[in-house]
């Protein structure tokens, strides 16, 4: 098992499985769905849509020569959800210890889809510090849920999280109503195994999981498909398919376009046939202690970003620390998820980092731009010659500080031209910077980021446990 994986069933009771039944033979296909890249404009209903960004770029990277200016025209793509259509209502409960990453991945690409996502806390109050150590704030209580009707019900996984959900009696009324009544239901890593087998919801359905959990489905229904949708239930097996997961329970709601185009959002099917990275200017970045690494965010940082960064990188026994260079620790995504930082910037700025990510959201670069304790930390990063980096659009907000200077880099797509556009890969590294398009691509930065610091062992190891799929060789 990975390095990365947290879901040991070690001082965890799950009941015995269901009956073992004789199912018909079905072939256990894997769905397998993938998307672009666009900072999102929250709408009250239908697919976001793309803010436009331009900038001059050279063989698909960010230029040094032009800043990327963020204008504020909005393309109004045709959305695929009619106004008239009744917004879909969708319920993602999360506990103590509930897996950041499939929780923050399935509300955001939810609500780029439309749909009308409450995060319900199973616990006593409302914030709630994940499996990684991100604190995510929910909308509401479950209590407050009890006599809702959802047309879906999307559990996420991680330990001990999936034990929280499978204890709250609420929940289990409201997710077993949902089976009854034929509504859609999904869990993905270790829910289907430790909170929906105890409930009796996965009798008579094929159903995959965390490879963790495997052995503790009935044998007969155990798949090992990434994605395997079963009449109403859906499953998934980890952190690193929870972006197909999440496209499969769109395209349940809303159908193949809508998820289509969602994924077109999240930088999926047109980024599969360019490299993973690529490097320049080769350095070491190994260092003789623990790493430490710095995220800045602020109101409207992209969630999928930052909780998917921060999450990686502690999995491979990095320190990260989470700061907000706004007034308050909490902040607000481009998606409305609320995140809770570790610290103010003004109390970070106090400890010096290996590592300084900025992840993107087009509002969130201008309030990071806008930071002077931010910006003194990044001249001073560059200037020490240690490693900074950034994803998605927050590479304009390293070019306008000037720390783009004679470096390759890769952006957000909607930062290149049209007449400048060709392939170049997800990820890549110039010396100590190292620069990525964002949302979907963010796994691989991460897992980039692991194999300069720890090697590519480590990086694979991490890869397992988030059951993502990942090159032997470096």
């Amino acid at each position: 098992m990975g390095i990365g994986c947290r879901v040991s069933m070690a001082n965890y009771f799950v009941p015995s499985a269901q009956p073992k039944f004789s199912p018909k033979v079905v072939p256990a296909a894997a769905i397998t769905v993938s998307t672009p890249l666009f900072t999102p404009i929250p709408l009250q209903q239908g697919i976001t849509v793309p803010r436009k960004l331009s900038a001059k770029a050279t063989k698909g990277a960010l230029s040094p020569t032009s800043p990327p200016i963020l204008s504020t025209s909005v393309s109004m793509a045709t959305s695929t959800i009619a106004p008239s259509e009744p917004l879909k209502k969708v319920l993602v409960p999360i506990g103590f210890g509930t897996e950041e990453m499939e929780a923050v991945i399935i509300i955001d690409v939810l609500r780029r889809a439309g749909a009308a996502v409450t995060v319900a806390s199973v616990e006593s109050e409302l914030e709630i510090e994940t499996s990684g150590g991100v604190k995510l704030v929910a909308d509401t209580l479950i209590s407050s849920c009890s006599n809702e009707v959802f047309d879906l019900v999307a559990l996420p996984g991680g330990m001990p999280g999936s034990v929280r959900l499978r204890d709250c009696e609420i929940l289990r009324k409201i997710t077993s109503r949902q089976a009854e009544e034929k509504r859609l239901y999904g869990a993905i890593c270790a829910a289907p195994a430790v909170t929906l087998l105890p409930w009796g919801l996965l009798r008579r359905k094929q159903t995959t999981c965390h490879p963790a959990f495997t052995d503790k489905l009935p044998t007969f229904w155990a798949v090992q498909s990434s994605i395997q949708v079963s009449g109403e239930l859906t499953t998934s097996r980890g952190p690193g398919t929870t972006f197909g997961f999440a496209l499969a329970l769109v395209e349940q709601l809303y159908g193949e376009t809508v998820a289509k185009d969602v994924g077109e959002l999240l930088l999926m099917d047109s980024e599969s046939d360019c490299p993973r990275k690529e490097e320049f200017n080769k350095v070491d970045w190994s260092v003789d202690q623990t790493p430490r690494v710095l995220i800045p965010i602020a109101n409207g940082s992209q969630g999928i970003e930052l909780v998917t960064i921060a999450d990686i990188l502690r999995r491979a026994k990095v320190d990260v620390v989470i700061a907000s260079v706004e007034k308050s620790l909490q902040i607000l995504t481009s998606t409305r998820t609320k995140v809770v930082a570790d610290k103010l910037i003004k109390e970070a700025v106090e400890s010096t980092y290996d590592l300084i990510i900025l992840p993107g959201g087009a509002a969130a670069d201008e309030r990071l731009n806008k930071s002077r304790i931010l910006k003194k930390m990044l001249k001073e990063q560059d200037s020490a010659q240690r490693i900074y980096g950034a994803v998605c659009s927050s590479p304009a907000v390293l070019f306008k500080q000037g720390l783009l200077k004679d470096k390759r880099a890769v952006a957000h797509p909607s930062l290149e031209t049209e007449s400048t556009k060709v392939d170049t890969a997800k990820v890549i590294i110039d010396g100590k910077l190292i620069t990525s398009k964002g949302f979907s691509n963010v796994i691989d930065f991460a897992l980039a980021v692991v194999s300069k610091l720890f090697g590519h062992a480590r990086a694979r190891s991490v890869a397992e446990g988030l059951v993502f799929e990942y090159p032997r060789v470096g």
